[in-house]
């Protein structure tokens, strides 16, 4: 039998973060300042090695977070396009899709 010990959870701050996004072949940077993260909402956490953080995977290009943001409303959009689809196809095919059933509250 394995037992846990269950630790309080701890709150964290983090100061000056930067989120970075990848979608299709390029990424950009985005300063989002401070966060509070909720103890918890934490599984671990570690050092991060700056120099491997630095390197970007080969076919990745930097890009600014207009063009990235850009190309995530596209793909987004396709996406929404494609269920919009399916769904009609399912419906067809007599199944309901899933949450356009009529919400009771």
């Amino acid at each position: 039998m394995i037992e846990a010990e269950i630790l309080p959870a701890a709150n964290l701050v983090l100061q000056d973060t930067i989120e970075r996004i990848f979608i299709e072949d390029v990424y950009a940077d985005i300063p989002r300042g401070v966060f509070l993260v909720r103890g918890e909402n934490v599984l671990l956490l570690g050092e991060i090695d700056l120099d491997k953080d630095d390197y970007i995977p080969e076919p990745y290009r930097k890009a600014s977070a207009e063009e990235v943001h850009a190309v995530v409303v596209r793909k987004n959009q396709l996406s929404k396009r494609s269920d919009k689809v399916k769904q009609m196809k399912l419906q067809e095919l007599g199944f309901e899709a899933e949450h356009s059933g009529e919400v009771l509250f």
